[in-house]
């Protein structure tokens, strides 16, 4: 059995930094490389700068980005039979004006209740919206009817992780430089990193950028309780694989090259492709569209990611699960606070067809 406890480690809140890098690709770089191409000794972890992500890149290779955009889908108001204040966060859109939801405190937010966002103004034009709930789920889900989606662009703010305590100055960093599709509940966060200048960069030296969509949804916000990590209910995510991609893709496995996914909801994305393709061995994928069900454990078979970039996770989180920190990684992980890094990124390279359990379970041996 694979134990959640497994994925644990002692995470001291002095090192989750509450405010970004400035510039972007400033922050600091983990990289944990397997190829023989870069910097002397390619085979231990290294401590870089993100501006330096160009010394593990190599000409063919392609980098997969995530450019899903946050919405400020998280909304106070007041519940309009009790008078209590309540706090909604927007998880998924279903269809307009219906929408998966989560709310606090529960209690006040059962089937029926209605809650005003902002003010009603009497006699005059109103700065307000309404939720109404509308069906209740299991693990605290609402399916709620907010009376205008237009409204979350001047009532609704961003809904920072919770590890986040102060509210940024400017919002936009809490968005990639490239995001452009709005329907995430949280940042693909991998991402932020980037600047239009270190992506120009990359593409110079004959990589090639491209795209694919995943609105990230609950599980960002869920911890996995269970102990069998097998027993934990992953939600599902919506996302869009275009021809584009599909075809850059192709093209760069047949050539030699290496994909490079940005984050673990591009990865997700792109191993959900490769399932639903239902063979062994990939010689083509094409467009495709749906919800994203995969739950990437240690073990699974690498189909189409050669790479990944990643933040560090939340201990005891899905994210964590997805290839990040592998088991046997605690030791690794617990050496954080020593190097005096904060929430930095991390990049994993594996050959293809590798086995990325077995391949970091060599590396930490």
């Amino acid at each position: 059995m694979m134990r959640t406890s497994d994925f644990d480690y002692h995470l001291p809140e002095e090192r989750i930094a509450q405010a970004p890098a400035e510039p972007r690709d400033s922050s600091r770089l983990l990289v944990l490389p397997r190829f023989a191409t870069g910097p002397a000794n390619a085979g231990e972890i290294q401590h870089r700068t993100f501006q330096q992500l160009l010394d593990y890149l190599r000409p063919g290779d392609l980098m997969v980005f995530n450019r899903s955009r946050v919405i400020p889908a998280r909304l106070h108001g007041t519940e309009v039979h009790s008078g209590a204040r309540v706090e909604v966060l927007l998880v998924r859109q279903q269809e307009p004006n219906i929408w998966q939801a989560l709310g606090r405190p529960g209690r006040r937010l059962r089937v029926g209740a209605e809650v005003v966002i902002g003010t009603d103004v009497e006699g005059g034009e109103s700065s307000s919206a309404r939720i109404e709930v509308i069906a209740a789920h299991q693990n605290g889900l609402r399916t709620v009817r907010l009376s205008d989606d237009n409204a979350l662009e001047h009532l609704g703010e961003l809904p920072l992780p919770p590890y986040i305590k102060e509210t940024p100055r400017d919002p936009g960093r809490y968005q990639t430089v490239y995001a452009d599709v709005p329907g995430s509940v949280a940042a693909p966060t991998a991402g932020l990193h980037f600047t239009d200048r270190l992506l120009a960069d990359i593409r110079a030296v004959g990589v090639s950028t491209e795209w694919v969509t995943l609105h990230v949804g609950l599980d960002t916000f869920r911890p996995v309780h269970s102990e069998d990590i097998a027993e934990h209910q992953i939600h599902t995510e919506w996302y869009e694989l275009p021809a584009d991609t599909a075809e850059a893709i192709n093209t760069t496995r047949q050539s030699g090259g290496r994909v490079i996914a940005v984050g673990t909801t591009t990865v997700r994305t792109l191993e959900q492709v490769a399932q639903d393709a239902n063979t062994a061995n990939l010689d083509s994928i094409g467009p495709a569209t749906g919800d994203a069900s995969l739950f990437i454990l240690p073990g699974h078979r690498f189909r189409l990611v050669d790479g990944m970039l990643t933040n560090f996770h939340l201990p005891r989180s899905t994210l964590l699960d997805a290839g990040v920190c592998l088991r046997r990684t605690r030791a690794r992980v617990g050496r954080l606070p020593d190097c005096g890094c904060r929430r930095l990124p991390l990049l994993l390279v594996r050959r293809r067809h590798a086995h990325l359990v077995r391949w970091y379970q060599k590396l930490t041996s």
